[in-house]
């Protein structure tokens, strides 16, 4: 390890199991030397195993629901007293659709469902960065990271609602990069993962055929959870101090790969 971290304060958001990409993010960050409070809403605790993440990476949990701003100006407030200081990095790694949950097709969702995710799984972000702006709490040049997915951009139809929320998601991230920029020079990004196994990920029904069409449509195959956790810590560290609002595809090069001769052989058959 080469402590790129050394001496940043984060906060992690999203960690439910060993199988999350925020749980990747925090080990990573915690082998490069930063220091962090662990967060996610209470129900989510309750399900997951985010105790085991703590004792490992020597860091507090702070409980808050994303979607509630007062819990948010907690949670914030709480880790720059933990911490000993203003925050350097953040990683929002939430997103959740009571739609897909309740297999509501995207022709007849759930309106109420539809305005959960939206806002679980996006405005989340703004409610987070106005928060943090609002006390003050994060370090000029700080860094902050939100997991995407190419259905903001192409029609994945298992995806249904969720598609909308990546979509916001990704504007937050650059009208929010914009103001926070020209304030503190704190840059946000989205990263645009490759279809991971997770948790949540493998709760989409045809997550598992997808998962592998992606692999053999990817020159280099689908990035792992692992990768991924690389490709934020970069992103945190003083490497990167001027890359912000950007849509950031870290996929294997599934993005610009329109077809692989390993699918054109399984039709040609």
């Amino acid at each position: 390890m080469n402590n790129i971290l050394k001496g940043k304060r984060g906060i992690i958001t999203g960690a439910l199991d060993a199988n999350s990409i925020a749980w990747k993010v925090a080990q990573r960050c915690h082998q490069e030397g930063a220091t962090f409070t662990l967060t996610n809403a209470p129900i989510a605790m309750r399900m997951g195993e985010i105790k085991k993440l703590a004792d490992e990476t020597g860091a507090e949990i702070i409980p808050a629901d994303a979607t509630n701003v007062d819990e948010l100006t907690t949670l914030f407030s709480k880790s720059m007293e933990v911490l000993g200081g203003k925050i350097d990095f953040v990683l929002h790694s939430i997103g959740m659709s009571p739609n897909i949950r309740k297999n509501r097709p995207y022709n007849d969702l759930d309106y109420n469902f539809y305005q959960k995710t939206l806002d679980v799984s996006a405005l989340s972000l703004h409610k987070m960065m106005s928060v943090a702006w609002k006390l003050d709490a994060m370090n000029d040049w700080g860094s902050v990271v939100a997991l995407t997915y190419i259905a903001a951009q192409r029609v994945y139809p298992f995806y249904t609602d969720m598609a909308e929320a990546k979509a916001m998601l990704e504007s937050v991230t650059r009208s929010f990069g914009y103001h926070y920029g020209k304030k503190n020079k704190v840059r946000l990004n989205t990263i645009s993962q490759s279809p991971t196994m997770t948790t949540a990920g493998s709760g989409i029904a045809g997550f598992e055929t997808f998962f592998g069409f992606a692999n053999e449509l990817s020159p280099l195959g689908n990035a792992s959870a692992d990768a991924c956790a690389d490709y934020c810590v970069s992103l945190f560290s003083d490497l990167t101090r001027y890359v912000t609002m950007q849509n950031l595809f870290h996929d294997g090069g599934y993005s610009n790969t329109g077809i692989s001769n390993e699918i054109m052989e399984k039709f040609g058959k």
